[in-house]
């Protein structure tokens, strides 16, 4: 594992797929000021490489991806410190949303607060069969903010509300059922089920997958109307890669 700084691992297969992995955060891989940093500055760093075609977002510690926001640190914050807090770990969190290639979160034990919010600015979760998520942030006196906003679109808000008002924490299965992971591996079983989630990701055009990873964070936002709109002006770009022709041809060739 080449290490991009304290707090940031990478290994590169010769397929293009980049495992991140987030070092030296504590058994449960909990994000401080530092770590939050060196994560969002190994994604950004990487950002730039087009032979990047999937990145898997690991924690060191098999007990989590992130466990959570550093409790000893936010203990200490007043208004503006925990601002200037807060952003670090949204910016983190758009550097993994805005990434251009697909991001895969690998989730064994637990997901809580900021770690389930990294989560769900990645593009797939895949979840160990024993893993648990909960947003507990107002168990301790704050709200849950940043890319929480993500989880009504994932889950519905009746459900978001539940995980966020309650504080409650949920199993895979349930999370699996709400829709707020897309696969739960069989036991021991996690590093085949995010590998069998690459192998799909790696079926795909590269370029065609860039271009709907950023058509789907622009649907987040956009009305449907201007949505449908915007989709045919990218639909028609897609063509100046080269790679529906090339793939479209493939496709034809192998029917006859």
């Amino acid at each position: 594992m080449d290490m991009l700084n304290p707090h940031c691992g990478i290994d590169r297969d010769s397929r293009g797929v980049v495992r991140l992995t987030i070092c030296n955060a504590g058994k449960l891989n909990i994000v401080s000021s530092a770590v939050t940093n060196g994560v969002r500055e190994g994604f950004e760093h990487l950002a730039a490489d087009r032979g990047i075609r999937v990145v898997i977002l690991a924690g060191e510690s098999e007990r989590s991806m992130i466990g959570g926001a550093d409790i000893r640190e936010m203990a200490t914050l007043d208004q503006k410190s925990a601002e200037a807090f807060i952003s670090r770990l949204r910016d983190l969190c758009e550097a993994v949303r805005k990434f251009p290639a697909p991001v895969i979160a690998r989730l064994p034990g637990w997901c809580l607060g900021g770690g389930l919010e990294v989560a769900a600015a990645c593009d797939v979760r895949v979840a160990a069969h024993d893993a648990m998520f909960g947003m507990p942030e107002v168990r301790v006196g704050i709200p849950s903010v940043i890319h929480a906003a993500l989880l009504p679109r994932l889950i519905g808000w009746g459900r978001a509300r539940w995980l966020m008002m309650t504080a409650e924490n949920i199993d895979a299965q349930t999370a699996l059922a709400w829709g707020l992971v897309d696969t739960v591996a069989k036991p021991g079983g996690l590093d085949d089920a995010v590998e069998h989630t690459v192998k799909a990701l790696l079926e795909c055009g590269p370029e065609a997958l860039r271009i709907q990873k950023d058509l789907l964070r622009q649907w987040e936002e956009l009305p449907l109307t201007e949505s449908l709109n915007l989709s045919v002006g990218v639909f028609g770009k897609s063509f100046q890669t080269g790679e529906p022709q090339r793939l479209l041809q493939g496709f034809l060739d192998r029917k006859r």
